[in-house]
């Protein structure tokens, strides 16, 4: 089930909720954790959305598998099994993220490389690319590939800065044919 009105409604009552009781830092942390448990096991993900399931067996489940999740989070979740929107619980951490990095002034952003980036070179690109989208950082994540030949790829939001061999070549041979 996927309805980003109504997810984005609940995601901005629980962010409201953690600006109120400062818990914004906290309950990130744990909707991050969340998501990408969600994400990765399907199973869970499949038994969360079974019909067969009754509520009562989905709130233990996801008591259980987020048992030091913070007690706001767990009435979100019990909230949500009770009027049948377990499915959205994945757009909520997801507009809830992004809610918190626009309150810090922080962008989510991946960075394609031939090789893994040392922390100094990460830190780097956070200050520099920060600066030119207005942003006090960005939260990087670094995806190695091997295909490419040198250079990065840096992705925040829908806005792609190629710095990369290929795409530099690319550009060259575009300029060479003009």
């Amino acid at each position: 089930m996927s309805n980003p009105a109504i997810a984005n409604r609940y995601a901005f009552a629980l962010f409201q909720v953690a600006i109120e009781q400062k818990l914004l830092d906290q309950l990130d942390t744990e909707l991050r954790v969340v998501r990408e448990v969600i994400q990765q096991n399907q199973d869970f993900n499949t038994l969360l959305s079974s019909p067969k399931l009754s509520k009562d067996k989905k709130k233990q489940l996801l008591q259980n598998a987020f048992s030091n999740a913070n007690p706001f989070l767990q009435n979100t979740f019990n909230l949500l099994v009770d009027r049948g929107r377990e499915g959205l619980i994945v757009q909520i951490a997801d507009h809830f993220i992004e809610l918190t990095n626009n309150e810090k002034g922080i962008a989510e952003a991946t960075v394609t490389s031939a090789r893994p980036l040392t922390e100094k070179e990460i830190k780097a690109l956070s200050k520099t690319f920060a600066k030119k989208l207005g942003k006090k950082d960005l939260r990087i994540e670094n995806i190695v590939d091997s295909n490419l030949l040198g250079g990065i790829k840096l992705r925040v939001g829908n806005r792609i800065y190629d710095g990369s061999v290929k795409g530099k070549l690319e550009r060259l041979e575009r300029q060479l044919l003009r």
